[in-house]
């Protein structure tokens, strides 16, 4: 007698699409930080368009300008070489929300199958990868990032693969853990019993079923990410100049902080909203996934 593996339907997922959607919609701290996540969205995508100066946005200098306050040309003022803060820090924010999406879902794609491999194999293969990734969660990833970044050389393509490189451990703990759970079910003993293979079993049956709470974690990783990336720039490991980005505006206008406070203090805010932002939307999405339903 076949038995139909027990996997989300087309319906229950749109269900559970209108659920978090209701939700978020009820939450008013929820609406507003996926508002503003995705304002900060567009204004990466169209940032080009959207900015006052792009050229200056993109580093041109414009020397008669240096170090001018806030003002109705310049809302956000100018930086010592001119530059208008405004549209830097709307050009920056391409660097500041892409980069980070895309390490995240790289962290994802590396650690989440592993994870699923190991909970789902066990015995020497599940020791090799789990002893691997307790080797990188031994050292915190921010200074593991920082390490790795500073061997590859400057760049944001480095700070980004370091980030990468430090931050798939944690997806591989979080797949496993679900898998752990999942390979005991009757759907996959199902599986198992008609000759399906390995392979498809991990990727059609468990994987599926991790997404929950691998997406809640990735919410709340994107804020984590966005600050890491900043701090790498801080630190003169990312992003290099002229490029805008908004730690490195954050580290140019330390030395001005007392006097031109506006150099520093705009990168700084929307680096706050948007973690802010990332981390309200993860605690909302925590909730609607509630973790024990997979104990």
């Amino acid at each position: 007698m076949a038995v139909t593996p027990i996997l989300p339907t087309e319906s229950s997922s749109k269900r559970t699409a209108r659920h978090v959607l209701s939700v978020i919609l009820r939450d008013p701290l929820s609406f507003i930080s996926t508002v503003i996540i995705v304002l900060f969205m567009f204004m990466a995508i169209f940032s080009y368009q959207i900015a006052p100066y792009p050229e200056e946005g993109e580093g041109k200098t414009h020397a008669s300008n240096t170090l001018l306050p806030p003002s109705a040309e310049h809302w956000f003022g100018a930086d010592k070489l001119g530059r208008d803060i405004l549209s830097r820090v709307i050009m920056g924010s391409r660097p500041a929300l892409i980069i980070p999406i895309g390490v995240v879902l790289f962290a994802v794609l590396i650690g989440a199958p592993l994870g699923a491999l190991a909970g789902y194999k066990g015995g020497w293969l599940d020791e090799v990868i789990m002893r691997i990734t307790d080797l990188f969660l031994a050292f915190p990833s921010l200074l593991l990032a920082m390490a790795i970044a500073s061997a590859l050389g400057r760049g944001l393509d480095k700070a980004a693969l370091a980030l990468i490189i430090s931050w798939w451990p944690w997806y591989t703990r979080i797949a496993r853990g679900v898998t752990l759970s999942l390979k005991e079910r009757y759907f996959v003993e199902a599986a198992q019993a008609m000759g399906v293979s390995d392979t498809v079993i991990i990727f059609r049956h468990i994987l599926p079923n991790t997404i929950s709470p691998i997406l809640v974690q990735a919410t709340v990783d994107l804020g984590t990410v966005i600050l890491a990336m900043g701090g790498l720039a801080f630190l003169g490991l990312g992003t290099q100049p002229p490029s805008p980005d908004w730690g490195l505006m954050v580290s140019d206008g330390r030395t001005y902080i007392l006097d031109q406070w506006w150099i520093a203090t705009f990168p700084g805010i929307a680096i706050f909203v948007v973690v802010l932002a990332f981390n309200l939307l993860g605690d909302t999405l925590r909730d609607i996934f509630d973790p024990r339903q997979y104990k």
